[in-house]
């Protein structure tokens, strides 16, 4: 709360004028002249009285209520003093028999009532009270100040020049969003032009997009280049929990924007007011929907008053209501999608402008070993490295520094104190070595970016792999080496210890999710066709159990069943021929990992250089499988009934378990056909 507001407002002011009255009237009443004497002082000066021949006293007078004594003397001395119980009764007999014998000019006793403006301040006091808590309840329930009872005034803030000024030149990797925004800006500064013509400028833009795309900065940067009044205001910040107030405050926010028009309204987070009406199970939220219907005027109803421009945001725009979609009110919609190579490039660039950067620094291959990342995350990546270099008292951000930050981001701070026994090493060592062996023999895998067995976030170790270019869809082919290459941990532990562990569960886990999207989304099985099996809902408050429909028969669902382990089997078939195949390369790059517990791209290269690459598969003729269906994979066994064993290390540990299953986890391999963010 802003003391200074309350300083200066009119609640002070009264309460200091009431504080003033009844000091005065204290002093009034206190300023009699009479000094306060010990009881038995005064009441002994009366019986003196009784017994002496000259009169001393001129006046007494007894105040009930209070029990005091006033005693005035005839050389104008006043005296006061309280009598105790009992007391009364004596003092009044005394008193009679000295003003009978004439010895005190006046005997008197009061019974004083309260004062006028007593009653009247001791009646408001307990109104005065209440009034002033629900005063306070409400200036803090509205943000304090002066915003007293205006539950319907807008919240939108006003960019004013004082506020720190964001450009398009502070905004990267977003190259057409800011080329769509920027005809914006060129339409309210020349908007001759456009009417020449006979455009009209969109009356609202909607930029959608993933979290940390930068579209919140994409806004900051319209209102440094805009040169208008620019309202900016958050979805929620227009329901709460009084009734009408949504509306209200719509109505109040368009008001203000016309008033000072051509004028930019921002609202982030738009999805918490525009959600699709009459949604979910047990209706929608009324007041929410109220709120909705005036925006909606706003934006395109029957006041045909211009000069407004709405920009809004949102991270998801499938719950968005159709009307607020439809042209003529979000006429534009831009997407802000994760950044290319170049993009990402000229994010690390704006975000490392002063920071000290090593000479030998190239931002470029930073950001090839970060397919996938937003802006957010690029800029987390640099402060995650400024911070590095700070902790260890360096001068500049380098290379060594930008690759822990990275591997930070991407799975977690390196966990020092978890000590791992030698069992559990080997036994990683092992899982993480098949899944780099196996995605190295494969020619349709990314390339093995980086192997470690030092835990990290929630895994004992992982191993990364990233393309080296930017990828927009992907193969039948490529789905199959990854499936391999997922399983490739699991097949490493079965040849090597012949016990496999829980350390494959994620493994498992997107594996078969990328299997069943295989079979029921892209259609790449010869058996089941071009057919997407399985429906989305289009209500999106349902929930994913509630909103998924089920379009296949029992039959179906079996088929469906079986193409996915068929998937399965026969890429967990070929993890295990490859590893068979290659397993004094296995061997040694566990060696090295147990050794150096971090290989790089170079080293691991250098390691691989025996690996017996896999020929490629031929152009697909519908076949879902690479063995026929009546012949299920066998895995090669020795006389023992056991895979054999190829290597120098399958006796070092007779099997085991590494416990949890979030104890072996690689890293999020995704499950469409967009390339993964992070293998």
């Amino acid at each position: 709360m802003d003391v200074k507001r309350i300083f200066r407002g009119p609640l002070f002011w009264i309460v200091v004028a009431f504080l003033g009255v009844l000091v005065i009237g204290q002093l009034l009443t206190g300023s009699t002249g009479y000094k306060t004497e010990a009881t038995g002082q005064v009441v002994q000066l009366i019986q003196q009285a009784k017994s002496s021949s000259d009169k001393t006293i001129k006046s007494v007078t007894l105040i009930d209520p209070d029990q005091e004594i006033r005693v005035e003397k005839t050389d104008g001395t006043k005296l006061r003093a309280h009598w105790v119980d009992g007391q009364a009764e004596t003092l009044g007999t005394d008193l009679q028999s000295l003003f009978q014998d004439g010895k005190i000019e006046r005997y008197d006793v009061e019974n004083p009532k309260p004062s006028f403006i007593g009653q009247v301040f001791s009646t408001l006091i307990p109104f005065l009270l209440i009034a002033v808590v629900f005063i306070f309840l409400m200036n803090s329930m509205q943000g304090g100040g002066s915003r007293v009872m205006s539950f319907a005034k807008s919240k939108a803030k006003l960019i004013t020049k004082d506020t720190p000024k964001t450009t398009f030149a502070d905004v990267a990797g977003c190259d057409e969003a800011v080329e769509e925004l920027g005809e914006i800006k060129e339409f309210l500064q020349e908007p001759g032009k456009f009417q020449a013509v006979g455009a009209k400028i969109p009356k609202g833009v909607l930029l959608y997009g993933q979290p940390g795309t930068g579209k919140t900065l994409l806004a900051r940067a319209v209102a440094g280049e805009a040169g208008v009044p620019f309202y900016s205001i958050s979805g929620s910040d227009f329901v709460e929990m009084f009734v009408g107030v949504g509306a209200s405050r719509v109505r109040d926010l368009f008001e203000q924007a016309k008033t000072n028009a051509p004028a930019i309204v921002f609202i982030d987070e738009i999805d918490a007011v525009g959600r699709h009406r009459g949604a979910g199970l047990g209706g929608g939220h009324d007041e929410r929907e109220q709120t909705l219907n005036q925006l909606l005027v706003e934006m395109d109803g029957f006041d045909v008053r211009g000069g407004v421009i709405l920009i809004a945001a949102t991270n998801r725009p499938d719950v968005l209501d159709p009307a607020l979609l439809r042209p003529g009110r979000f006429d534009r919609q831009i997407a802000v999608d994760a950044p290319d190579l170049p993009g990402r490039t000229q994010i690390l660039k704006v975000h490392s402008r002063g920071k000290p950067m090593a000479p030998d620094v190239d931002l470029t291959a930073v950001a090839r070993r970060t397919p996938g990342m937003t802006g957010a995350d690029l800029a987390n990546v640099l402060n995650e490295a400024a911070l590095l270099t700070a902790r260890s008292n360096a001068q500049v951000i380098d290379n060594r520094a930008l690759d822990e930050a990275i591997d930070r981001v991407i799975a977690g701070p390196q966990r020092r104190t978890r000590l791992m026994s030698d069992k559990e090493k080997v036994l990683t060592a092992y899982h993480e070595g098949g899944h780099a062996l196996v995605a190295a023999a494969l020619p349709h895998s990314d390339p093995v970016q980086k192997v470690t067995i030092l835990p990290r976030g929630r895994a004992l170790g992982y191993t990364m792999v990233m393309p080296d270019e930017d990828k927009y869809s992907t193969t039948r082919s490529e789905m199959l080496d990854k499936l391999a290459y997922m399983l490739g941990g699991r097949a490493a532990e079965e040849m090597v210890f012949h016990d496999p562990t829980t350390g494959a569960s994620n493994d498992i886990e997107k594996a078969s999710a990328l299997a069943r999207a295989m079979v029921t989304q892209y259609g790449m099985t010869e058996r089941l066709g071009a057919i997407k099996f399985g429906q989305d809902s289009s209500e999106p408050f349902l929930g994913r159990d509630f909103g998924s429909q089920r379009n296949y028969s029992e039959e179906i669902a079996a088929a469906v069943d079986e193409e996915v382990g068929k998937l399965i089997l026969n890429a967990h078939q070929e993890a295990f021929d490859i590893l068979v195949e290659n397993r004094a390369v296995l061997d040694h790059l566990v060696e090295e990992l147990l050794e150096k517990e971090t290989l790089d791209k170079h080293q691991i290269a250098r390691i691989f250089e025996p690996v017996i690459m896999r020929e490629r598969r031929p152009a697909w003729t519908g076949s879902s499988t690479r063995v026929p269906s009546d012949q299920p994979p066998v895995m090669p066994t020795g006389s023992n009934g056991r895979a054999e064993q190829n290597g120098s290390l399958h006796d070092v540990l007779p099997g085991g378990s590494v416990g949890p299953d979030e104890a072996i986890r690689p890293t999020d391999y995704g499950s469409g056909p967009t390339p993964p963010n992070k293998q």
